[in-house]
């Protein structure tokens, strides 16, 4: 887990718990959505539907690696992950550094309050 990873990840963990997180790790739908548009190049979140990545229907609670028909690494396939809004906000702030070896082109989201309303706005399409 890199720094930036774990930053977030305290964020989350922070506001989840009722602490003093990242903007009390409070995520702005709307926000997101606008965020969103870096993703849906590769990712759809409303329809079961893959791209060059895997749909994002029903992605919190799945096993990294688990939406049918869709060709993960082997990192990915073999990561063991359960995505939650911590593990999605770890992966979305380093990709490559969260899942060595994965194939996901996207360099990372640099900010932390970018991550918390891009969460938001997942947790709100599902």
């Amino acid at each position: 887990m890199t720094k930036r990873s774990a930053t977030v990840a305290a964020a989350l963990i922070g506001g989840l718990l009722g602490g003093a997180g990242l903007a009390h790790a409070q995520g702005d739908p709307a926000a997101g959505e606008r965020v969103w548009r870096q993703c849906q190049a590769c990712h759809v979140i409303d329809a079961e539907q893959n791209r060059v990545g895997p749909h994002l229907v029903g992605i919190f609670g799945r096993e990294a690696g688990a939406v049918e028909g869709f060709n993960y690494s082997p990192a990915m396939a073999n990561s063991g992950i359960t995505w939650t809004e911590e593990t999605i906000g770890e992966y979305l702030a380093d990709p490559r550094g969260y899942v060595e070896g994965n194939r996901m082109a996207f360099a990372g989201l640099r900010q932390e309050q970018q991550i918390l309303d891009v969460i938001a706005y997942m947790k709100s399409e599902q």
